[in-house]
C-alpha cells in the first residue's frame, strides 16, 4: 500500500474516498500481520493527504465483534480523527437503530463526516419478501435522517441488491431526500453487481463503491475500470482516467500474485447468494474455516444449513459480527448432523457456541422483529438476558489505569491509541505485542520473505530507515538441536556471518492418539475439532447437568461444553492447549 499510495493520491483524486480502516483491520493488521492498524492509518495518511479516508465502524461494536462501554466508543472516534480519519460509515449488523445512535454521535463529536448505512437484506422487487420491504428500509432511512447524518450508506454486503432493486430503493429514497448524498455498496458474489451499481448510479446515487479490477469481482467489489468506463457513457463520468486505472491495476495484479497461496477456491460467481445471502466478507472466511474443521467437502452442506441457522435465529441482518453468529451455528449443526429440526427438539439440552448463545442473550442488540421464542429461554436457559442497548449495562473504562498496566508489562512505549487497540482485541493485541517484542517490527520485511524463507544463497533487501539497508543472504541451516525443537542458521548481513537459533516448529509436532468418548450417557466427547483454551473441572468434584466443563476454540468460534448428566468428575483427559478432534474424549462423569 505505501509503493503505491503517492500514485494513487493523484490517480484517484476524484474518488470520494479510501476506504482502508476500521472493521476487519484491526485484527487482520495485529493478528496475522503484526502491526499497529493506527501506524497504518498515520502512515498512509501523510502518503495521500488530498482523498477522505473512509473507516467501517461496527456502531456500537467499534471494530470488534461485541459490545463495549460507551466511552470506548467514544474514544476510538476521537482517537480515529486525531490520526487521520475523515469519514465513519456507521452500521449495525442487527440494523438496530439505538446501537446506530451511539456510533454516529461518537463520529459526530469527534468531528468525523457521519455516513449511517443501512444494512440490506432480502428484495424490495419481491412480492413475497415480508420482512426487509422498501417500507422498511425508508422507515429506517427516515430515523437515521432524524439523527443529523451528513450521509446515507447503503451496504449490500451478501451482494442481493438486483438492479431493479436498486432502481426501485435509490429512486424512492432520492425521490424523498432530494439532497441526500447516497452511497451504494455491493460485492459480486453473484456476478450481478456491476449491473447493479450502474442502476444505483442512474437512480439517484451518488457514489459507488468499486475495487481496482485485479482484487475485484466474485465476493469483492464490482471492478473499477468496467464501471467508470459504462459511467462516462451516461453523462454520470467519474473523471478518473481510464488510462490511471490501468497502471493501477498492473500494480496490484503483480501484488495479488505473491499472496496468492491463501486465496480461497472461488473460481466462479454463486448466485446461490440469494439463497443463503452469506456475505462476501464472510463467504471465502468460511470455506477456509470449514476446511480447517474437517468440513471442507461439506461446503454444499454448510451452505444449507447457513440458510437454516438463519431462520432459526429468526431471519436476521447478516453481517459481522451477526453473520458470525450464523456461521458459527451452521459449521456446529453441519460437523453434528443436526437439522433445524434436531435444534428445535433438543435446544435445552444441546452445548450451543458462545457466539450463539451471546446472540440469544442480546449482547448484539435487538433483531428486527425481535428473538424468536422459545427458541431463545431453551438456548440460555438461566444466562442474563439483555433486552436493550447492551453498551448501557456495561460500566466505562479508565483508560488511565489501563494504560499503566499495559506500560507496567509491555514498556513506555505503549500509547493512547494502543489502550483503544487493546480494548477491542485484548487477546489479540497481547499476542501482537509479544510477538514485536521477541522479533521487532517485521512491517519492513518484503511481503515474500515475510510469508516464506528465502533460499540458500538468496540476498533479501531490507530498508529499516531511509538510507538504511541490510543485506541479508541466507547461507546455511543446521540440524534439529536434539530436545529443544531449534536450529542455527547461519546469515551474511551486510558481509558479516552471523548465527540465529531459530525456532523449528515443524520438529515439535507430535502425534497423539487420544481416548474416544464412548456411549455412555456420563463419557463427554468434544462437540467440534478445535482447541481447549479453558478446562473448568478438576477431578472428584461435583457437577450438576448444564455447568460448563471446558471451553474450545475453532477458528475463532468458541464454545463451551457442558455436563450432559449430574454427578462427580471421575477423570479430566484434556489440559489448556491441547488439540483435540471431534468425540475425543474430554472427561468421565459418574454418577
Amino acid at each position: 500500500m505505501v509503493n503505491i499510495a503517492k500514485e494513487t493520491s493523484y490517480a484517484l483524486a476524484n474518488a470520494y474516498s479510501l476506504e482502508c480502516w476500521g472493521g476487519a483491520t484491526f485484527d487482520v493488521a495485529m493478528r496475522f500481520l503484526y502491526e499497529d492498524p493506527w501506524e497504518r492509518l498515520r502512515t498512509l495518511r501523510k502518503l495521500v493527504p488530498n482523498i477522505p479516508f473512509q473507516a467501517l465502524v461496527r456502531g456500537a461494536n467499534g471494530v470488534g465483534y461485541t459490545s463495549y462501554p460507551d466511552n470506548a466508543i467514544y474514544d476510538f472516534s476521537k482517537k480515529a480523527v486525531e490520526n487521520g480519519l475523515d469519514i465513519f460509515r456507521v452500521f449495525d449488523s442487527l440494523n438496530y437503530i439505538e446501537n446506530m445512535r451511539l456510533g454516529i454521535d461518537a463520529a459526530k463529536k469527534a468531528g468525523g463526516v457521519v455516513e449511517a448505512a443501512v444494512c440490506y437484506s432480502g428484495d424490495v422487487a419481491s412480492p413475497n419478501e415480508k420482512k426487509y420491504t422498501l417500507q422498511y428500509y425508508l422507515d429506517f432511512v427516515d430515523q437515521l435522517v432524524q439523527e443529523g447524518i451528513h450521509v446515507l450508506g447503503i451496504k449490500d454486503m451478501a451482494g442481493l441488491l438486483k438492479p431493479e432493486s436498486a432502481k426501485i430503493l435509490i429512486g424512492s429514497i432520492r425521490k424523498k431526500y432530494p439532497d441526500l448524498p447516497i452511497h451504494v455498496h455491493s460485492h459480486d458474489t453473484a456476478g450481478i453487481s456491476t449491473a447493479s451499481m450502474l442502476a444505483a448510479a442512474a437512480a439517484g446515487a451518488d457514489v459507488v463503491d468499486v475495487a481496482i479490477d485485479s482484487m475485484s469481482g466474485l465476493t469483492s467489489q464490482p471492478p473499477m475500470g468496467a464501471i467508470t468506463s459504462a459511467l462516462e457513457q451516461t453523462g454520470l463520468g467519474t473523471g478518473i482516467r481510464y488510462a490511471d486505472i490501468q497502471a493501477l491495476n498492473l500494480y496490484w495484479s503483480q501484488v495479488r500474485m505473491l499472496y496468492s497461496c491463501f486465496e480461497a477456491n472461488v473460481r466462479a460467481s454463486d448466485s446461490s447468494v440469494f439463497d443463503h445471502e452469506m456475505p462476501g466478507g464472510q463467504y471465502t472466511n468460511l470455506m477456509f474455516q470449514a476446511s480447517q474443521l474437517g468440513l471442507g467437502t461439506q461446503w454444499t452442506e454448510i451452505k444449507r444449513k447457513y440458510i437454516e441457522a438463519n431462520d432459526l435465529c429468526g431471519n436476521i441482518i447478516k453481517v459481522t459480527p451477526s453473520s458470525k453468529v450464523v456461521g458459527d451455528f451452521a459449521q456446529w449443526m453441519t460437523s453434528n448432523n443436526f437439522s433445524k429440526e434436531d435444534v428445535l427438539a433438543r435446544a435445552d439440552e444441546l452445548d450451543f457456541p458462545s457466539s450463539v448463545v451471546e446472540f440469544f442473550q442480546g449482547y448484539l442488540g435487538q433483531p428486527v422483529g425481535g428473538f424468536p421464542e422459545p427458541l431463545r429461554t431453551k438456548i440460555i436457559r438461566n444466562k442474563p438476558r439483555i433486552d436493550g442497548r447492551p453498551g448501557t449495562s456495561l460500566a466505562p473504562l479508565d483508560f488511565k489505569k489501563i494504560k499503566a498496566e499495559l506500560r507496567a508489562k509491555y514498556g513506555k512505549h505503549v500509547t493512547d491509541a494502543d489502550v483503544t487497540s487493546y480494548v477491542m482485541y485484548p487477546k489479540v493485541f497481547e499476542e501482537f505485542q509479544s510477538f514485536v517484542e521477541k522479533f521487532g517490527d517485521l512491517s519492513v520485511i518484503p511481503t515474500r520473505y515475510f510469508l516464506g524463507r528465502p533460499d540458500i544463497g538468496e540476498e533479501m533487501h531490507i530498508s529499516i530507515e531511509q538510507g538504511k539497508t541490510l543485506i541479508i543472504r541466507l547461507m546455511a541451516v543446521g540440524p534439529v538441536v536434539e530436545g529443544r525443537a531449534q536450529r542455527d542458521v547461519w546469515f551474511e548481513v551486510n558481509g558479516e556471518v552471523r548465527a540465529v537459533s531459530v525456532e523449528d516448529k515443524n520438529s515439535a509436532v507430535e502425534t497423539v492418539q487420544r481416548e474416544r468418548a464412548t456411549s455412555d450417557p456420563g463419557s463427554v466427547g468434544a462437540p467440534m475439532s478445535g482447541v481447549v483454551v479453558e478446562v473448568r473441572v478438576k477431578e472428584g468434584q461435583e457437577i450438576k447437568k448444564g455447568d460448563p466443563i471446558c471451553v474450545m476454540s475453532a477458528m475463532k468460534m468458541e464454545s463451551a461444553v457442558t455436563a450432559p448428566v449430574s454427578g462427580h468428575i471421575k477423570r479430566v483427559v484434556v489440559h489448556e492447549g491441547d488439540s483435540i478432534n471431534q468425540g475425543d474424549l474430554v472427561v468421565d462423569i459418574g454418577h
